[in-house]
Parts: C-alpha cells; sequence; structure tokens
C-alpha cells in the first residue's frame, strides 16, 4: 500500500531535518534529559502516593476523595 503523497512529503521533510541537524540533536537531547527529570525523579520526592499511605481499603480511599470533592466545591 502507497502511503499518501501529503503525509509522505511531510515524514521526508522531518525525517531529513533531523538529520542534518548539528545543535538541534544537543537541544532535543537536553530537553529530553529535562523532561525525565521533571517526570520520573521529581514525582518520587514530590508526589508521594498519598491515598495508599493514609488508606487501607478502597472503600475509605472512595470516601475520602469524595469528600475532598464535595468540600472543594463549597
Amino acid at each position: 500500500m502507497r502511503t499518501p503523497l501529503p503525509l509522505q512529503s511531510l515524514y521526508s521533510f522531518y525525517r531529513d531535518g533531523f538529520r542534518n541537524m548539528t545543535v538541534g540533536k544537543t537541544l532535543w537531547l537536553i530537553v529530553l534529559i529535562k523532561l525525565f527529570i521533571m517526570f520520573a525523579v521529581l514525582r518520587i520526592f514530590f508526589f508521594p502516593n498519598y491515598l495508599n499511605s493514609n488508606f487501607k481499603d478502597d472503600q475509605s480511599k472512595a470516601n475520602h476523595v469524595r469528600q475532598e470533592l464535595i468540600n472543594k466545591t463549597k
């Protein structure tokens, strides 16, 4: 099956552009490292799993979430 011409030209445009980058490859590497730090490393330290550490069963977790949602809307 042949890909439609607009998709093929778009793909080749980005493929050739990324292939010929010099400084851009370094910048993309920096961006990917920063995203990894933000989503993987910082999540461990700053976003603990509050529900699992404070409630034992699913029913008590659901009640807590329900109460917090109700209290936040008032």
